[in-house]
């Protein structure tokens, strides 16, 4: 198990972040990489330097690019805008990018999803150039055009060489996130860990399947955690998990903290479990 820094994680309560010490608690907690999402009003060779003087590689650069329209004139400034932040991630060194598919107000998930494959298509030509993973997660919400496993085979199987990035907190809003990980791990390259509680109707969000939950920290909520580990572990993933929390009932540094000790204890309980014998 490879676990990961998220910037968003830290910089969520804009009231705690500091670039510098988010970088210090990636090295104190011996985490093994960093996905910076966005850039942070930083030099994408200033961040290369921070990591690199730490000995911390930054594996992936998640950053988000409006592709969700209709036509491929109204898609060009995001796909400008992406080949950008595809060219940041090759000065970061980040091998993986990831764009978040937002859905829009008034647009169906169908539709949204139609729109994000053809800006998908028209970017990842430049994603394969300069040599970067192009994916996309499944996000929330019961109007995200990206929920459940064939909602990402979809775009899968329409954009050559594009692949996903598996989060199991969302694929949780739609579907059981153990299996949905199995349906889809031939095509995932990067992972987000997260967790929710199950809340009452205008308490949080409405999501795909009907119920509405808030975030909670990784092992606080009603994912079951350990079985996405193992679903992972019996896949042979061995690439990194983001350590994602979207709360408030700690600050990012405890909250990330709390989650590092819990999810490398269930690790260690998945690896040192002995085999059932028949």
């Amino acid at each position: 198990m490879k676990l990961s820094m998220m910037s968003f994680t830290m910089s969520l309560q804009p009231e705690f972040f500091d670039l510098t010490q988010m970088f210090d608690l990636t090295s104190e907690l011996k985490l093994d990489g960093i996905d910076l999402v966005t850039l942070h009003e930083t030099p994408a060779s200033e961040l290369r330097k921070m990591a690199d003087d730490r000995g911390i590689p930054i594996v992936c650069h998640t950053f988000r690019a409006d592709l969700n329209f209709p036509t491929a004139a109204e898609r060009q400034p995001a796909v400008d805008l992406a080949r950008k932040s595809l060219d940041a991630a090759v000065t970061l060194g980040a091998p993986t990018v990831m764009i978040p598919t937002l859905p829009k107000a008034g647009v169906d998930r169908d539709l949204s999803r139609r729109n994000w494959i053809a800006g998908l298509q028209e970017l990842i030509p430049y994603a394969n150039d300069v040599g970067v993973a192009l994916t996309v997660e499944n996000f929330p919400g019961e109007g995200s055009p990206f929920v459940i496993a064939t909602d990402l085979l979809q775009a899968v199987r329409e954009v050559p060489s594009m692949k996903i990035t598996y989060d199991n907190g969302n694929a949780f809003s739609g579907e059981e996130p153990a299996q949905s990980f199995k349906d889809v791990a031939e095509h995932t390259v990067h992972a987000h860990f997260k967790d929710w509680d199950i809340v009452e109707e205008g308490q949080g969000t409405k999501m795909l399947d009907g119920r509405t939950m808030a975030p909670a920290l990784i092992g606080e909520g009603a994912i079951d955690t350990k079985a996405c580990l193992k679903a992972l572990a019996d896949a042979g993933y061995d690439r990194y998990i983001n350590i994602e929390y979207c709360g408030r009932k700690y600050n990012p540094t405890e909250g990330v903290r709390k989650a590092t000790e819990y999810l490398r204890r269930i690790n260690e309980e998945l690896t040192t479990a002995t085999p059932v014998v028949k």
